[in-house]
Parts: C-alpha cells; structure tokens; sequence
C-alpha cells in the first residue's frame, strides 16, 4: 500500500475538499509563480513595444496569423495583455494547471489505490465528486486572482490602461476556460479510471477549442466553427475591451456544471473495484 493511500481524511465538514486543499499548496504556489514570471516577463515590455517599427512587423505577417493570435489589437493595452497573457501563455498555464488537478483528483486517486480507502470510510461516492469539483474550483479562482491582482498592480506603472471591472471579466473568462478544461479530466476520469484519458481529454477541450477558433477567425465562411469554440466564448467578444461577455460566460461555467454532474453521476454507479 502506498504512503499516500495511508494519508488520514480530515474530520472537517467537507474533508475531501480540505484534503485536495492542504495537499496541493506547494502545486498550487508553484503555478501562482508561474504565472507571476509570466506577467512580469512580458507585460512591462508594452511601453517600449509602442513603436512604428512593430507596427510595420505586424502589418507583414499574414492576417490569418495575426488574427489567430490576436496581435491585431496589440497596440492597445487591452490587445497586449490579451495577446500575450489571457489568450498565450496564461491560456496554457490554466490549462495545464486545471488538466492535472482534474485527471489527479478522481482518475489519479483511484489508480493509487487511495480512493477505494477514501470511499471505504464514511465517504459517499458522490460526496468524493462534488467535493473534488469544489477544489478544483477554488484552485482555478486561485490562480485567477493572483493573476488579476499582479496585473492590477503594474496596470498603472506599465501604462496598461485597463479597466478593473474589464480586468475582473477577462479573469472570470480566463478561469472559465481553463476550468472547462480541467472538469473534463475530471468526468472522463470519473468514466474510465484512467488518469492518461483524463489528461487526453482535457488537452482536447483546449486544442480543439484553439483550432476551432483560430480556422473560424481565418475565413468568414467558417465563422460557425468560432461560435463551437469554448476559446471563443471566453475571448470572442473581447471582454478585456468591452468588458462582462455574459453569454460566453454562461457556456463555460454551465458546461462545467454539467461535467462535474457527469463526474459525480458516474463515479457514483461505476464499479472501482473491477
């Protein structure tokens, strides 16, 4: 039996939650870093980016390229920050971050063999789910508030001029987006036990999300195949720029609703044993 099958579940009103919690801070702080280089890698660059010389650079790359990703805007604020963080770099991290917490919490438990000890004290199968959901959540707003709160801070100084009630709805954007992607390696990790199909799965909400809306961007003809992405949902209609896309937000978080209920649904019918 391994040592993490022997780690006590606490007594508290939710103790999977707490569990999920106090065992990945260190996971947890490590990506809040990441995120923190990241904004402070490329988001002070935007003063001395503002030059004739990027805009002609910009003007040669074709506009399918460019529009794929998003530096069409990037001489605004808004543009910058979206281009390089909320739909680059910060996209990926979220979902990388969400992903591995999504395939560890019910497929990685079970292939250790510490959900089948969890379930067998006083632990309901779906209680286990709707729990894991919970933290997943939280970890996700987590990683959402470090990184609204460090732009925030260097909005001013960088000259950003960003809107805090924009800022707060790309970040509820942002953490939707990853979060969708992480509920469905929560729900196929549910479906089938396997953290490696829980870790597909996810990646595949997201490339497929951002190849969805890169070819609909790519050709008015395919702009159908935009309004499929989850990618678009969160940043089709700009929300850094024009603020709270209510709309794309709902489609986010609903369809994570509807995984985590899968999730729970599954797991609470499904035979871990065999």
């Amino acid at each position: 039996m391994t040592t993490a099958a022997l780690t006590p579940v606490p007594t508290s009103a939710a103790p999977i939650l707490s569990r999920h919690l106090l065992d990945g801070w260190r996971g947890q702080l490590g990506w809040s870093l990441g995120i923190a280089a990241v904004i402070g890698m490329y988001l002070p660059l935007f003063p001395s980016l503002q030059s004739p010389e990027l805009s002609k650079l910009i003007a040669s790359l074709p506009a399918e390229l460019v529009n794929a990703l998003g530096f069409d805007q990037i001489a605004s604020g808004a543009g910058y920050t979206q281009a390089t963080f909320f739909g680059l770099l910060g996209f990926v991290l979220a979902v990388i971050a969400s992903i591995s917490w999504g395939a560890a919490f019910i497929a990685g438990t079970e292939e250790t063999g510490r959900l089948e000890l969890i379930l067998a004290h006083a632990v309901g199968r779906a209680q286990y789910a709707l729990e894991s959901a919970a933290a997943l959540i939280v970890k996700v707003l987590a990683l959402g508030a470090v990184a609204f709160l460090l732009i925030l801070a260097i909005n001013t100084p960088v000259e950003l001029g960003l809107s805090a009630t924009n800022l707060l709805a790309v970040t509820l954007a942002w953490s939707g987006l990853g979060l969708l992607s992480g509920t469905a390696a929560l729900a196929v990790g549910a479906v089938t036990g396997r953290r490696s199909w829980a870790i597909g799965a996810g990646a595949g909400v997201a490339v497929l999300g951002y190849g969805l809306d890169a070819v609909g961007g790519s050709n008015e003809d395919l702009t159908w195949l935009a309004n499929l992405s989850p990618y678009h949902w969160a940043f089709g209609n700009a929300p850094l720029a024009d603020g709270f896309d209510w709309g794309g937000l709902g489609l986010l978080w609903g369809f994570s609703a509807v995984l985590i209920g899968v999730a729970s649904s599954v797991l609470s019918r499904r035979d871990i044993l065999g």
